[in-house]
């Protein structure tokens, strides 16, 4: 109610500026027209009175006043600054400040998994913009304008962007009558319709030795057509894809060797899409699985670099690794008599430093906030992304004893030493409050979206201030008019003293007349 009541001021107050601008500009140029802008400002400042500048410092104090009543019932209501809220969720995003949303490195099979959680739970776990973007991702991989008038593609063109899971494999069915080698059409089965990771992985080294073929195809002449460049680059986008996922199948299936060394292939490409998939993280994360500690450092001492972009996997991995070192010794007694060793200062800066990038992932590591299965998109610093991490992650902080015991015990310290989000950060950016609307729109609604803690006022800061203001006014009235004050002050009194002397009056009558004899002998 308060809400809609504020934003139904604001915009009666944001009406009231534009036709004042307007009218001012309509009267600017009509005066313009007829002499010279030296003029036109003489004879406006000749017109204004006393009562103009008495009447605008009067709607200024008042229109002051009022958005002060206003912010001031909105912090109270929902522990942040309406204006500043506005702000960065509505206006920062038309100057460069919007939340980019960035595809899931470790995404999961549609047919495989998500089907199958949606068959057991009757709940949708991917949302329509999730998978909307999905959508968009592929036709941007797997289309280009030189398959203009191939029935396969253009058939698969649509397919993406069916909304029915039916509906897209069936298109792909008949993109396969139209071409048995339409490789995208057979992505599209291994991602949805195969029901098991075998299935996933048969219909995906088919399709990757179709790719391969149409790769070495167009390579040797791409230099020479443009639109066969433009197929050139598609189908190096199309056998990168098809070997990620490959990989990603591989480890599912415990084949954890062949997956390493997928992925370290992949990790060394080039192209593009490259900077879109984040093989790297699926790189730390088998590694990880296989337990080889050594692997992993070496991997973040190439991607955990000042002018590379941060992520949950990076920031919480090195973590991760820094705490491995610590935690069967960490005792939070002996630290508190001895002091911390250098081990244990560099571990503890490695947790500010992962709880400042996001501090909604200790909650679900330490299962302290239940988790779903992850979307196909993440938002980097949010929810979503701090469930893709957990999803996967967390049987590697439970496999090194003694870690998520230190985490415990040291990550809200590391969070209450976060500046607050609208200020500087220590080590990144400040936190940006429109990734809860981003969320929102990846996770599905009976996710409960984990947003950033506000910092509220103590009561205390609230008591102390309108007790101060209180006195300074009472002094000022007493100095200006202090026999009206007095009278005044008097009135209060008596109104609260009068039901109080009630309440004693009756209090004695219903009490025995010997009741402080009786009292004193007790």
């Amino acid at each position: 109610m308060v809400k809609t009541f504020i934003g139904w001021i604001w915009r009666k107050l944001w009406w009231a500026w534009y036709l004042a601008i307007i009218l001012v500009v309509c009267y600017t140029r009509e005066c313009l027209r007829k002499k010279a802008i030296w003029d036109v400002v003489a004879v406006f400042m000749d017109s204004l009175t006393p009562k103009f500048y008495i009447a605008l410092t009067a709607t200024s104090s008042f229109i002051s006043a009022l958005i002060m009543i206003l912010e001031w019932i909105y912090f109270q209501k929902y522990g942040v600054s309406f204006i500043e809220q506005f702000s960065l969720n509505y206006i920062s995003p038309w100057i460069g400040g919007e939340c980019k949303v960035w595809r899931n490195p470790l995404g999961l099979f549609r047919g495989a998994e998500y089907s199958r959680y949606l068959k057991v739970t009757k709940r949708e776990p991917l949302t329509f913009y999730d998978m909307n973007l999905s959508a968009q991702d592929h036709q941007a991989f797997f289309i280009c304008d030189a398959d203009n008038g191939k029935p396969d593609y253009e058939i698969m063109q649509a397919a993406w962007r069916e909304r029915v899971p039916a509906a897209r494999v069936k298109a792909a069915h008949l993109a396969l009558e139209k071409n048995a080698n339409c490789v995208t059409a057979l992505i599209m089965l291994a991602e949805e319709e195969a029901p098991t990771m075998l299935k996933v992985e048969k219909i995906l080294r088919k399709a990757l030795k179709l790719a391969e073929a149409n790769y070495k195809k167009t390579q040797k002449s791409h230099h020479l057509d443009p639109n066969i460049e433009m197929q050139h680059r598609r189908d190096l986008n199309v056998l990168i894809y098809i070997k990620r996922r490959i990989a990603m199948c591989c480890r599912k299936l415990r084949k954890l060797k062949e997956a390493v060394k997928m992925f370290r292939d992949l990790s060394k490409e080039m192209p593009p899409i490259m900077n879109i998939l984040n093989v790297h993280e699926n790189l730390i994360e088998v590694l990880l699985e296989t337990q080889s500690y050594a692997d992993v450092q070496s991997v973040l001492a190439k991607y955990d670099d000042i002018n590379l972009p941060k992520s949950a996997v990076i920031c919480y991995t090195s973590a991760l690794l820094k705490i491995r070192v610590i935690a069967d010794k960490y005792n939070v007694g002996n630290t508190m008599k001895k002091g911390l060793t250098q081990a244990e200062e560099v571990a503890l800066e490695a947790i500010h430093r992962a709880v400042e990038f996001n501090p909604h992932v200790p909650k679900y590591l330490l299962e302290m906030k239940s988790y779903i299965f992850p979307p196909e998109h993440i938002l980097k610093r949010g929810d979503s992304e701090a469930v893709a991490y957990a999803f996967f992650h967390l049987a590697h902080w439970k496999r090194i004893k003694g870690a998520l015991a230190v985490l415990n015990v040291t990550w809200e310290s590391a969070f209450n030493q976060i500046p607050y989000p609208l200020e500087k950060g220590y080590l990144f950016h400040p936190y940006p409050t429109c990734t809860e609307l981003a969320d929102r729109e990846l996770l599905p609604t009976y996710h409960k979206v984990s947003v950033f803690p506000k910092k509220d006022l103590p009561f205390f800061i609230h008591f102390t201030a309108g007790l101060s203001s209180f006195s300074a006014l009472l002094a000022l009235l007493i100095y200006l008019h202090p026999q009206f004050t007095g009278n005044f002050v008097y009135i209060i009194c008596m109104w609260i003293i009068v039901p109080v002397n009630y309440c004693l009056d009756r209090l004695e009558t219903m009490l025995p007349n010997n009741v402080m004899d009786i009292l004193s002998n007790i």
